[in-house]
Formats: structure tokens, sequence, C-alpha cells
């Protein structure tokens, strides 16, 4: 957790650009699929400063926690340091459930993928649904094809961690375990869940125009996955 700690400011910085791909492609999606919040309980796992919370209270939602590591926190929101892989452990969410629950790009930090994801499951409220994205692996494939002279098919069914120097930040270097669609689908059912809806959030034909640099990048590395996720056994 220790390179998110640093980090975090730069992805508050990254987010706020006009042609952050979270804004243009992540957040549109995960809004859309979140739908109509007005009453609804939200736990945001990995909440980063809690701007994302602050907008779904603005439309209505209550009873909202974010939980983040950092601590870098906005005022007006029930925000919670702490690390979303010890749920168990954190006494202001003991007894409480939520109507939705958000791994939003933070689910790569849990230590136990099945392990967090039942202690998420867990708190879910009946007709709740947990709303998770990653990176499309596809991109971490490619670039370390690139960087090995190796193929796509190689490093896309790679065992080994790798590290990288980060954008935001070239003195912050990550350690990422890799992962195909094959391990996210086992893990979700592991965790007793099941997927009502995929998506892969693509660029507007607006945003396009407008930063076309935006658009070769998505061509190449594909972007991101969303999944609304479901206990096993109910129904939407």
């Amino acid at each position: 957790m220790k390179p998110w700690l640093e980090l975090a400011p730069h992805y508050e910085q990254a987010r706020a650009r006009e042609d952050s791909l979270d804004r243009l492609v992540e957040w549109p999606a995960e809004r859309d699929l979140l739908g109509d919040v007005a009453g609804r309980s939200i736990l945001d796992l990995g909440c980063g400063n809690g701007g994302k919370l602050a907008e779904l209270v603005q439309d209505g939602a209550t009873d909202c926690v974010g939980l983040d590591v950092s601590g870098n926190f906005l005022s007006g929101l029930e925000l919670i340091q702490g690390d979303l892989s010890e749920l168990d452990s954190v006494p202001a969410l003991a007894g409480r459930t939520f109507d939705r629950i958000l791994f939003l790009q933070s689910f790569g930090y849990a230590k136990d993928p099945v392990r967090t994801l039942k202690a998420a499951r867990a708190k879910l409220a009946d007709d709740g649904f947990i709303l998770l994205t990653r990176t499309h692996p596809i991109r971490y494939a490619v670039e370390r094809a690139e960087q090995n002279g190796t193929t796509l098919g190689e490093e896309y069914f790679s065992t080994d961690e790798f590290s990288y120097a980060h954008r935001w930040n070239d003195q912050i270097t990550l350690t990422k375990r890799p992962y195909t669609i094959s391990d996210l689908l086992n893990i979700f059912s592991a965790a007793g869940l099941w997927i009502e809806t995929t998506r892969e959030p693509q660029l507007s034909d607006d945003a396009r125009r407008r930063f076309p640099h935006k658009q070769a990048w998505m061509n190449k590395h594909l972007g991101i996955l969303l999944f609304k996720l479901r206990p096993l056994g109910s129904a939407s």
C-alpha cells in the first residue's frame, strides 16, 4: 500500500486533467451502471480523496462511507482511513450493510482477492450489488511484450510479478500481479458472485476528435473492464 500513499496526490491531479481517461471514459460508464442512487447507501472501497462519493451524495445517495489508506480526504463526508483487505477489522463498518459497494480501480490492491470480495458481499443489503472495475489485462501484456521483446501471448499468460515506474511519478515503482480475464471470472465465482453486466467503455465520438492521443492509447491498450456483480442466488 505504500506506493499508493505516494501516488494518491498524483492520481487526483491526473483525474483533474481535461483529457483524463477517468473523466472521459471510466467515471461516465461507472456512473451509468450505478443508475439512480437517490436514497441508496454506498460504500466506496479505495475511494481516494472521496471525490466520486461526493458526487453520488449530491445525486441523493445517503448513508455513504468511503475507505482509503491514504487519509487525504475531502471534508463533509464519512471517510475512513483503512485497508480494503481488512474490511472485517474496520470498527466503523461493523454491522452495516450497503446498497452499492464500489471497487473503482482499487481491487488490484486486495491482498487476498477472494477473501476481500467475500467480506464485501457480506456487507451488501438485499438487492445490492458490487461495481468493480479493473484495467484490461491486455494493457499490461502489451507493455511487457514491448519492454521484454516477447510476444503478447507470452506476457498475457505469464504468472510472474512485474514492476514498472509509474507515469504519474517515475520515482515511484509499482509491482503488479498479472491476471487474465479467466482469473477475474474465477475470483468472482469463488467469492459467490455472478456477473449481471460487463462493459468495456470507449471514448465518445466527440472525445475522439478532441483527444486523438487518447484514442491512440485506447486502440493499443483497450482501456478498462466494468463488472456489476451480485451474490449467487439473487436476482436483479
